[in-house]
């Protein structure tokens, strides 16, 4: 026990309180516990253990003091955010570095020693009158080598019942494994004023990596203060980059062949770009659908899953969209709904929902009736775009039986998706490791929506869906990537995937629930159960394999004129985004050399291809198999 705080825990904590924290029998986590409980003084303390009554509690005095508010089906509650409290806020997400370091220029950074200044005394006396809630959770499945322990300070019954809902227990796993390291979580939200955080211009969420801890305060919005999510695979990403392995931004999903064989694959997509919808595609197995801990074992890559549900986007899900998921929302069973509409029977209603909305009912601005607008004038929909539900993965018909598998699962393909509305075909196949890592994932575009961030159609550089979360220099991240598939006989394929290919007119060629059939295609590679078509940009399917496909997973008919279309290669403006993408990095500094000669052999691959063929090249046009 650290004697430094040992006296003012006994003193300060209930006699059951510091028990709980001494089982532990670890003096970092007293000093931690003791440092915040001083800084932050709050007015008592309740430690969280592994036990159903300690969970119950959170989750009774989160609907007791308001946080959050029962809805009509059992389990099921609502919790609103602050009307400017309704995303991740990136300029106020800061790494805190020492003697001007620099991590990347995606990542916003501060000099150590005042950003530990500013947000110590916005945290210092933030819980008076509060009870600060101390939790213990496993990021990775228990008793797992893939797995990392977390502590999570906050002043927020929601923050703490949402990390009971995404996280594995972690207090009798930390109390197993004392001596190991952990990551660390600090949150307060500040003065609240209608039962939201009141100071939102000093809201701030900060990164200490020396001491794998994040603050932050003045927010209640999820992204912002579930420390074990984005923030924790900041942390993550930097471990994995001494120790040799990756941490993910992508989903983990199990997908059947025609006789139900599985295998497993991790995908990543940007924002608003079908990873959530993909990662629970009725017929297959979803693991997770967000952020993967991904390992080499006996020659083979092997993932789990952090987490152990969800935090999605609730925007257009529905029956006919995402009939899975739509099922479970409308299940009893604990899930909590975040700015959404909620009429005065308590039904909860959303955008895309497709149900007749009331006339009135509360949301994230209070009172809400239509044309309701804000002080510049804007109508205020009746749900937030970001609004969001926070489920358990086992609610969920579809959860694949080994979630919480230790070992994790063997992983065969890595998959990259993007919004793109005029380059890339609907499905491709990578022609090596290395061209995927740099083709497919390290040259990842997504384009922004006006429904997102008001501008329609701006490409946005997103390397495999990550940039916003690295803690580490670009440069090294993809060179982790590259040297990931050392060790492996067989490394997993790698596979792009974009549902958003439009025509001359803007009309979409694909339909939603064609991507069923794309993963089909790509499942089957995997045992080289079909063959391709070699093109300068990957491997395509042969248009019968996918005729047959459709009739078989969708039951329609493919005609030939939409393989034409959506497979042709875009030489223009397959060069253009090569040119893009160059001129990215050739302004960075420490960029692997690997990565430039591929993307340059993509180009002249491209050029000779424009000269045999034209701009526009049908698949025919190509006779390779593999």
């Amino acid at each position: 026990m650290d004697k430094t705080y040992e006296d003012f825990l006994k003193e300060f904590l209930s006699a059951k309180e510091f028990n709980k924290l001494s089982k532990l029998n670890n003096p970092e986590i007293l000093s931690f516990v003791g440092e915040y409980i001083k800084l932050c003084e709050p007015k008592s303390v309740f430690v969280c253990t592994d036990s159903c009554q300690d969970k119950e509690y959170i989750r009774r005095q989160a609907v007791s003091i308001n946080e959050e508010k029962e809805l009509c089906v059992k389990g099921h509650t609502v919790h609103f955010d602050g009307y400017n409290d309704q995303g991740r806020d990136k300029s106020a997400t800061r790494y805190l570095v020492t003697g001007g370091q620099k991590i990347n220029r995606y990542a916003n950074s501060l000099e150590r020693e005042a950003g530990l200044k500013e947000i110590r005394g916005l945290l210092r006396a933030s819980m008076k009158q509060k009870e600060m809630l101390v939790c213990f959770f496993s990021l990775g499945p228990i008793n797992s080598d893939f797995s990392i322990g977390a502590i999570q300070i906050t002043d927020s019954f929601y923050v703490a019942h949402s990390e009971d809902i995404l996280y594995r227990p972690g207090y009798e796993e930390i109390k197993n494994n004392s001596r190991k390291g952990f990551f660390k979580f600090v949150h307060s939200a500040g003065k609240l004023e209608g039962n939201v955080s009141k100071d939102i211009e000093k809201r701030r969420v900060y990164i200490d990596l020396s001491q794998d801890i994040v603050y932050s305060v003045n927010t209640q919005y999820a992204g912002n203060t579930v420390g074990l999510k984005k923030l924790a695979l900041r942390l993550a990403i930097q471990k994995a980059g001494k120790e040799g392995w990756l941490a993910e931004h992508m989903f983990l999903m199990g997908i059947n062949d025609d006789k139900g064989k599985k295998e497993y694959f991790c995908g990543a997509y940007p924002s608003m770009c079908g990873k959530t919808s993909t990662a629970m595609l009725s017929g297959e197995s979803i693991v997770g659908d967000d952020i993967a801990y991904i390992r080499k074992n006996n020659g083979k890559a092997y993932a789990v899953n952090v987490e152990r549900g969800i935090f999605g986007i609730i925007k257009d899900v529905n029956e006919k969209n995402d009939a899975v998921l739509f099922n479970a929302l409308n299940s009893p069973g604990e899930i909590i709904f975040s700015n959404i509409l909620v009429d005065k029977d308590n039904h909860p209603f959303w955008i895309g929902k497709n149900d007749d909305l009331p006339h009135k009912g509360i949301n994230f601005s209070g009172h809400w009736f239509p044309g309701k607008t804000d002080n510049q004038g804007q109508e205020i929909p009746p749900s937030h775009k970001n609004a969001r539900y926070t489920i358990g993965l086992k609610g969920l018909e579809n959860v694949d039986d080994s979630l919480d598998d230790p070992g994790g699962l063997n992983v065969r393909g890595f998959i990259y998706g993007g919004r793109d509305s005029d380059t890339s075909v609907p499905v491709e196949e990578a022609l090596s490791w290395n061209h995927g890592i740099i083709l497919k994932a390290a040259s990842l575009e997504s384009e922004t929506t006006a429904a997102t961030l008001g501008q329609e159609g701006v490409r946005v550089f997103n390397p495999m869906s990550n940039v916003d979360f690295l803690s580490i220099p670009l440069g090294k991240y993809i060179e982790m990537n590259l040297n990931f598939s050392s060790g492996l006989p067989n490394p997993p394929l790698i596979f792009s995937v974009n549902y958003f290919l439009r025509d001359s007119q803007g009309k979409f060629l694909n339909d939603i629930q064609d991507k069923r059939v794309w993963l089909k295609w790509i499942r089957l590679r995997i045992d080289r159960s079909l063959k391709a078509i070699t093109t300068p940009t990957g491997l395509i399917p042969f248009y019968g394999d996918l005729k047959s496909l459709f009739s078989r997973v969708l039951s329609k008919d493919y005609s030939f004129r939409d393989y034409k279309r959506q497979f042709s290669l875009r030489v223009p403006e397959n060069l253009a985004k090569i040119e893009r993408i160059t001129n990215i990095y050739r302004e960075l500094e420490g960029i692997p050399e690997t990565l430039l000669r591929e993307i340059s052999a993509q180009r002249q691959r491209l050029e000779e291809c424009r000269k045999a063929g034209g701009d526009y090249i049908e698949p025919s046009f190509f006779s390779g198999e593999k």
